[in-house]
This record gives C-alpha cells, sequence and structure tokens, in this order.
C-alpha cells in the first residue's frame, strides 16, 4: 500500500494540526547559519535491540497478533501508529513510514551492522557506516569539530570500514554528562612546551616510518583535538545554554538530551549525527518494555521534528528512525516477540524524502510471512544516499583493492522529490 498526500491536504491537515511540514517555520536563523548552498545532512535515530513494529509504526489492534496496543490517528490522512505515540502522531506528517522491510539478517550484531551500512557483514572487509559516507562526501571545511557524532551508548557502533578510521564516529556516551578532556590541565605556556616536546619525540619517530606513521592516524587524531578543543563550535554540546522550557520538552534524559544536541549539530552543518537509544530487545513483557521505551521516545522525537521544521532545518536534513529488525507476530510462552527480520517498520523524511506516504503492508493475521510491497535494505539505503545528493553508484577502491559501490541498491523513485 503506498498513500500519497496531495499538497492542498498536507496543507489542510497540517494546519489542522497546528504543525506544518511544508511552511516555513518562524525561526530561520538555524537555516541560515547553515548557508545559503544548505547543504544536507544525516540524521539517525537508532532503536537498538529491534523495535517492534506492531508497538510503534504498524499497529494491528484486535486482530490476532495486535497484542495490547491500541491505534491512534496521526497528522498522515488514514493513517494510525501505536497509542503509545500521541506526540509523534502530531509530528509525523513530515516523515513517510515503510511497513515492509526485509532483511536477511535475524541476529542483533549481524542485522546492526546490515542496517548501518546496507551491506551483509562480509568477512573480507568492514563497510563504512552511511553516516561515515556522508561525512567523506559532504565536506564542510567551517567545521571544527566531528563530522560524524554519535550520541548515546549502544552496541555494535557505526563505522568508517573501508574509507578508513578517520570515518569512525566521535561517540559522546552519555549526552547529559558531555564532553571530557577538552580542556587543557595546565597553563597555555606549559601546554604550549608539552606540545612541543611531542613533536620532537613525533619527528624521531616517523623517520623512516612515514606510511606505517600514517595509518595510525596519530597526527591527525592530535591535530584535530587541538583543533576542536580550542573551538567555539563545541558550544553546540552546551545543552544547557538552552531555555529551560526546551530541556523540558526534550525531556531531561540522555536520550531527550541527545536529540536536543542533535538539533544543535544539525544548526552547525555537521554531515552525520546518531543519536542511540537502547533497550528494545524484548523477548519477555513485550508490551511492557514498549510502553517504557515509547516513554523515552516520543516526547523527544517529536521535539526534534518540531523544531526541525520550524528552523527550516528539515528540508536539509534526511532523517531516519529504525533499528536492526522488527519482531515477531507472534507473542512467545514470556509474553514476548522474538527477533523478526521480515516486515519491519521505519520512519523515513527530510531533505529530498517525500512525505505522508506509507508504504507496504504487514498481515494482521500474521499467517502470512512475507509482507506486501517489500522493500530491501539496499534499496533503501540507495533512496538515502541518492537524497544527500551522494551517488549511490560511486566505486570506491577499497585498502585491499577490492572495487566497492557505496550502495548496490537500486532508489526507490516513488519516494524522492
Amino acid at each position: 500500500m503506498t498513500i500519497n498526500l496531495s499538497r492542498r491536504d498536507a496543507i489542510t491537515y497540517s494546519l489542522g494540526f497546528g504543525v506544518s511540514c511544508l511552511l516555513p517555520g518562524l525561526d530561520l536563523r538555524a537555516a541560515e547559519r547553515r548557508g545559503p548552498e544548505r547543504p544536507r545532512s544525516l540524521l539517525t535515530i537508532w532503536l537498538s535491540g529491534g523495535p517492534s513494529q506492531l508497538e510503534t509504526w504498524d499497529p494491528h489492534p484486535g486482530d490476532k497478533i495486535g497484542g495490547m496496543v491500541q491505534a491512534i490517528p496521526t497528522t498522515i490522512p488514514g493513517v494510525n501508529i501505536a497509542h503509545l505515540y500521541p506526540q509523534t502522531a502530531e509530528q509525523i506528517d513530515c516523515l513517510s513510514i515503510i511497513r515492509s522491510l526485509v532483511s536477511e539478517e535475524g541476529d542483533h550484531e549481524r542485522g546492526s551492522y546490515y542496517l548501518k551500512t546496507g551491506y551483509r557483514p562480509d568477512t573480507q572487509l568492514t563497510h563504512p557506516a552511511l553516516g561515515a559516507i556522508a561525512a567523506r562526501e559532504l565536506p564542510r571545511e567551517s567545521l571544527e569539530i566531528p563530522t560524524f557524532i554519535s550520541l548515546g551508548d549502544g552496541p555494535f557502533p557505526a563505522r568508517g570500514g573501508y574509507l578508513g578510521d578517520r570515518y569512525d564516529p566521535f561517540r559522546v556516551f552519555s549526552p547529559r554528562e558531555g564532553l571530557y578532556n577538552m580542556q587543557a590541565p595546565v597553563a597555555d605556556d606549559r601546554q604550549s612546551r608539552r606540545l612541543q616536546n611531542l613533536e620532537v619525540v613525533s619527528r624521531a619517530f616517523r623517520t623512516g616510518r612515514k606510511p606505517l606513521v600514517e595509518k595510525t592516524l596519530h597526527q591527525h587524531t592530535v591535530e584535530q583535538a587541538l583543533k576542536m578543543m580550542t573551538s567555539e563550535q563545541l558550544s553546540a554540546f552546551k545543552y544547557e545554554e538552552e531555555p529551560e522550557a526546551v530541556r523540558k520538552k526534550y525531556g531531561e534524559t540522555d536520550f531527550g538530551t541527545g536529540c536536543l544536541l542533535a538539533r544543535r549539530l544539525i544548526e552547525l552543518g555537521v554531515q552525520a549525527v546518531e543519536v542511540v537509544l537502547p533497550g528494545w530487545d524484548t523477548h519477555a513483557s513485550n508490551h511492557e518494555g514498549h510502553v517504557t521505551q515509547a516513554n523515552k521516545l516520543d516526547a523527544p522525537l517529536a521535539a526534534l521534528l518540531h523544531d526541525l521544521k520550524e528552523r527550516d532545518l528539515l528540508a536539509s536534513t534526511v532523517v531516519m528512525v529504525l533499528g536492526e529488525f522488527g519482531r515477531t507476530p507472534r507473542i512467545n510462552a514470556l509474553d514476548g516477540r522474538d527477533h523478526w527480520p521480515t516486515g519491519f517498520s521505519c520512519l523515513l523524511g527530510g531533505g529530498g524524502i517525500r512525505s505522508g506516504q506509507v508504504i507496504g503492508e504487514t498481515d494482521p493475521t500474521g499467517e502470512q510471512k512475507d509482507p506486501t510491497d517489500p522493500i530491501k535494505i539496499k534499496d533503501l539505503y540507495a533512496t538515502v544516499l541518492t537524497a544527500l545528493s551522494i551517488d549511490p553508484a560511486y566505486e570506491v577502491i577499497t585498502p585491499i583493492g577490492r572495487p566497492m559501490l557505496f550502495s548496490d541498491g537500486t532508489a526507490l523513485e516513488r519516494l524522492l522529490v
């Protein structure tokens, strides 16, 4: 099933709910800071553990597989989501819902790898995460902080892969605790002497070993760290500068603060930002687990979408909300749901992505395994790369001499503006 909104319908419904994806926001300062070219960024909300499609974006209340969830209407006409997300329901019209993702990986580590890179694991090389590709292909000369930033802790982190470790994300494990070691512990003159002495040792070590030393990224890391330590752009991590009302809107949790920091980093022009919310592996007490997770996700996600729209940032930011797979239609003996890589859901929008669409259907009886209109992971990622103005078929020669495409999928034209 694919649902398309006309411009008139979209405006009518969005005004009815007091929000709009199509009308310019009142606060354009953030968009102005990104410059007239409006370079694009990738923002991923990573739901680590595998969220249930049935308790999030594809509810089937009252049916055999529906569990205890109810459904509520959204700002996409005729489309419901789980009742656990009332605030997201009011903001979701700027996104599209894919309800028919299909994956061949039902293990957490392999599934995470697949959903972060668009490729299944390979023993011969490590593929770069989508965020690493964005960081490499969308350069920002003005940035003095990392170009790929991951906020929050979780297993199986994204990697730069064959693009190199310099494209690994800069990880902030606890957004509320902020950054560590960003100020020198000694006075400026002593710091200067220390750096001079370090250069003496480093120069001696580089002698006769230049190719080997370059692979360690030692000098690159030192230079980038020093640039970051003295940069005014570090203020993007100071969420406490936001008004109290804004901080409360996002929720004063690690995930909520991560979403707030993501907005501030996107404003600055960071190419790729990931916010991690772990805890979705509900093999037991699935419904109760999803109530807990929804209480963490709903308000921050809605606040983030609202602010991206109001600040005119959504048009230049591709947003993805997804995890490594879904959960089984069948409820097990522990009132939980197990791993289900067939027919699960994600949210996608912003940037060059069409909004207000719903793609695919799952069987409400749970008898039919395969969804209607299945969407392959590689095609999803080719679509996202295209929306970011990155050629999915661009070929890179890896360090082992193997030619690799950024994606071997086919972009879904119906999702592209």
